[in-house]
């Protein structure tokens, strides 16, 4: 009785197993699936769209080696960054500034850069990570990641999943405080926020207390880059992964719901990349995003400003981000894609006064 029980057992193990098995979709999250032990299967022309991690397992040799080079490829900022950085210009001697979710700080892809992190509440322990923080960083000051791998930066940890701009404002204010103990040649210049705090279409409780510490931001000639309907200027782009240096081929919108989200903004590679993650001390490994949102676009374009400063560090908080929208690459006529070549020139121009 109890070998046909255990027959039975191996039966319907095997079926529940089989009818796992199927093709993986494109744009699906397979981060730490084993598609090997689910019998999933992947056509490697879909691999790009995933969103992937260093802890997939892949059903063959074939997807394995397909999805190491896409994530590898997925590592290079584009638009002639690479190129940029040869020359010296990389943010170096530039002080910039994020606030978004915990992080540790031993990841190799900026592992020193953090001139000081501090935690506003989100209550985790010390040597616990989290999706988000450490991408956005890496996509900044990252050494292989990052539009400005040179700049060295402030971090304020904020428990976004509560939703409440308070600590937002908080982090904000902190900054402020940091920055004016700060000799004039190392001011903070720019705060990346991939987060919407405030606006009409916000969900976010508590929304004046960063609108008002924004302003003080402003006011100390500090650029704030976030994702508020009212103030945010990115739009998301996606390049092509095998010629990425390459604008004519740049796209605007996201690979899955392409084109224009506007016309006032300027669009930033935000899809098709690669990010630093680390959820436990210690455990540093990366991700890719086939599908990325628009937080990736913000940490790319603080990076490429960064760049602009070290070229030319007298410029205002306006005035570089006239000098980024008047170098842009235009598509269809109208829409503006970051042109980081371009804009270092135009960066480097005397400034009129």
């Amino acid at each position: 009785m109890q070998v046909r029980i255990f027959l039975l057992c191996l039966v319907l193990l095997a079926t529940s197993a089989r009818s796992e098995a199927r093709a993986v979709k494109p744009y699906e999250d397979v981060r730490w699936k084993d598609m090997k032990k689910l019998g999933w299967t992947v056509d490697t022309s879909i691999i790009k769209t995933l969103w992937v991690n260093e802890k997939t397992v892949w059903p063959d040799t074939t997807t394995t080696a397909a999805a190491r080079n896409v994530l590898n490829k997925g590592k290079n900022p584009g638009l002639k960054l690479r190129r940029i950085h040869s020359r010296g210009i990389t943010g170096a001697g530039i002080t910039v500034a994020i606030i978004d979710q915990n992080m540790c700080l031993d990841h190799p892809e900026f592992t020193g850069k953090i001139i000081k992190y501090k935690d506003f509440d989100c209550k985790l322990p010390f040597d616990e990570g989290s999706m988000h923080g450490p991408a956005v960083t890496s996509l900044l000051v990252g050494k292989q990641i990052g539009a400005a791998p040179g700049a060295r930066m402030y971090f304020a940890a904020v428990p976004a999943w509560l939703a409440d701009a308070r600590y937002y404002g908080d982090a904000m204010n902190w900054i402020v405080a940091e920055n004016a103990k700060l000799p004039a040649g190392s001011k903070i210049r720019v705060v990346s926020i991939s987060a919407a705090p405030s606006g009409a279409t916000s969900f976010y409780k508590n929304k004046q207390a960063y609108v008002n510490a924004r302003a003080k931001a402003e006011k100390a000639g500090i650029l704030v880059i976030d994702c508020t309907d009212e103030r945010g200027i990115t739009g998301p782009a996606y390049y092509d992964l095998n010629a990425p240096d390459d604008l004519s081929k740049c796209r605007l919108g996201f690979p899955k719901t392409p084109g224009p989200t506007g016309t006032e903004g300027i669009y930033i590679p935000s899809t098709r990349r690669t990010q630093a993650e680390e959820y436990n001390k210690g455990d540093c490994s990366y991700q890719y995003t086939g599908s990325g949102g628009l937080s990736w676009t913000v940490p790319y374009l603080a990076g490429v400003l960064a760049l602009g400063w070290q070229v030319n560090p007298s410029l205002s908080k306006t005035e570089i981000l006239s000098r980024a929208y008047s170098s842009a690459y235009i598509k269809d006529g109208l829409y503006k894609i970051i042109n980081p070549e371009a804009f270092i020139t135009a960066a480097a121009l005397p400034v009129s006064r």
